[in-house]
Order: C-alpha cells, then structure tokens, then sequence
C-alpha cells in the first residue's frame, strides 16, 4: 500500500472520529438541555383561588390533609410528605404512610407551621380549598406553588377533582366504582337486616349534644345516601352538617339505633358530657338504650378516616353493628 493512500485512510479514520465525538457531545447537550427544560417546565392549573402555575413533574409533594393524602396515593399520585395531626388520626394512617413511603411530619390542628414547612422545600402544596382562608392560601403559596383543590373532604368531590389536576381520572374512575360497589352490597346487606328502622348518629361534645343531618354531604352522604339509612323522623328535614338539640326531646326522636361520636380534638374533653347523658333518665328509657343497640363512633375513624381505605373500613364496621 502506497504511503499516499496510508495518509488518506487516516485522515478519514480521524474525520470520522472526531463526527462521532462532536455527535456525542452534542447527544449530551441535547439531553441535559431537554433535562433543564423539562426540570423547569410548569403547566397552569384552576384551584378555589383562581389559576395557579405548578411544576408540570412535582418532586417534592407536601399535602395538609391526610385524607386528601389517601386520595392522592389510591389514585397513583404517592406525594413525599403529609401534615398529620397524632390525636385526630386514625390507626391505619401510619403504616399506611409508611408503606407508601410519605414522610409524615406532625401539625397542630388547624395551624400551619409555615417555617418549617419552608425548610422541607416542597415544589408543591396540596390543600383542601374549602374553609381554606385566603390569607393562608397566599402565606402557603410564598413556601411553594400551592393547589386549594376546590372540593370539601369527601372524596366522592375532591377524588375526580385532584384526577383533573394530576391527569388519573382513568385511576379515580376504578377507586371511586370499586368503592360503590363495596356500599352497595352493604347497603343491600343492612337493608335486609333492619328494613326502615331509623338510626341515629350523635355527637357528644363538652358543652352541647348534635346530631348529624341526613343531607349536609360528606359523612351525612354515607350514612343517609350512600348506605341508605333513615334519619328519625323528627330530624328528615335537616340540612345542616351537625344541629343542637336538646335532651328534653329524645322521647320524640325514638331512634332505633344509635351511633355516639365522644367529639374528639385537641384541648377538649368531652367525658363529662358522655357521662351525664348516660346518666340522663330519658337516654336511659330509650328502646335502643335498653336493648344495646347503641354503638360508639371514633371521631379519628368516621370524620378524619374519609377516604377509599378508611371509608371502607367505617362501612364494614356500621354493618358488623347493624347485620346479626
């Protein structure tokens, strides 16, 4: 082989090196610069507030509500920390958090504690826009975008609402059809047990006794729609999500049976009250009082507890009481 022909093999050799460096690096370039856009790139959602500008990929999740937390994991979106208040939550929550891998940092009750939320640096926050104050809303959104999903806390409204923001109404569809069909077999199975015999659901706080309406939503929908029970009679009309009553009436109410809710939050007892119903003579001459058919209600389980888990955990427990 001439000396001439050496030369020219080598420099095609070389030239095709250098092609395969220069499309190399530029592969790279290529990546980390769609990296960097994809890092920094948001979309525009609508919460109670009006529009907000999130991450279009949430790294860092924080959610203020361990319902809405529940919500979120049943329909394939595991947020990385949950605000959680130890006395109102019920059992299942931990190690439900943990099996999902959400950090669980501990809150007051209706308190956020902005700085140290600063120091978690969330990408994003996740609340419930009802009742949420808009103060608090812009005090939240200097930490990180925040999200005040326009629902309440039951997840027949919040669920399709955070699928919208996230993108999973397909996964919501099956959490919320697969949760139907567990209440309609409970409601058949109750419905043959006690027919239209009426109960009660009673809250017992330190300084007054309510009861809970039958057309206020939320927990009210899944006694009273849901699972198809019947208010008293006296009650049917009732709107409200919790009323005062007076003791003098319960000869008139005549409930079937009962479900007792001892309130339960932070700094508050409501022992006392307990105790001077059951000592009341009116409870006492009850039918359901004097034939057990009086069940207690943890505050933990059938108002923090909403969700796919725990809500199906309160329905087997009101059929374990209500089916011999």
């Amino acid at each position: 082989m001439s000396k001439r022909l050496i030369m020219l093999l080598g420099c095609a050799l070389l030239a095709i090196a250098l092609v395969a460096c220069s499309n190399s690096a530029t592969s790279k370039k290529e990546e980390s610069s769609t990296g960097e856009i994809q890092t920094a790139a948001t979309r525009v959602v609508k919460d109670t507030f009006g529009d907000v500008t999130i991450p279009a990929s949430p790294k860092n999740i924080i959610v203020t509500n361990t319902s809405y937390a529940e919500y979120l994991i049943e329909i394939g979106v595991t947020p990385q920390i949950v605000l959680f208040v130890p006395l109102l939550e019920p059992e299942y929550r931990t190690p439900y958090f943990e099996k999902h891998v959400v950090k669980i940092i501990f809150s007051e009750q209706y308190q956020f504690n902005y700085e140290q939320m600063l120091s978690l640096s969330p990408d994003l926050i996740v609340a419930q826009g009802e009742g949420l104050e808009a103060k608090t809303y812009e005090d939240l959104s200097k930490i990180a975008p925040t999200i005040a999903v326009s629902a309440g806390p039951g997840m027949e409204e919040a669920i399709p609402k955070l699928a919208e923001i996230f993108n999973k109404t397909e996964e919501a569809n099956k959490v919320l059809s697969a949760f139907g069909e567990k209440a309609a077999k409970a409601k058949e199975k109750i419905h043959q047990a006690i027919g239209d015999k009426t109960v009660l659901v009673l809250r017992v706080e330190p300084t007054r006794y309510r009861y809970l309406g039958s057309q206020a939503g939320n927990v009210s929908t899944l006694f009273y729609q849901t699972l198809g029970l019947k208010i008293p009679e006296i009650f049917k009309d009732t709107k409200e999500w919790f009323t005062p009553f007076s003791l003098e009436i319960l000869p008139d109410i005549k409930p079937d049976y009962i479900f007792v809710e001892k309130r339960m939050m932070e700094n508050y007892d409501s022992s006392e009250s307990l105790k001077e119903l059951e000592e009341n003579p009116l409870w006492k001459n009850l039918d359901a009082v004097k034939d057990n058919r009086v069940f207690p209600l943890k505050t933990n389980d059938y108002i923090q507890g909403q969700g796919p888990i725990g809500s199906s955990m309160l329905i087997d427990y009101i059929v374990e009481k209500l089916v011999p």
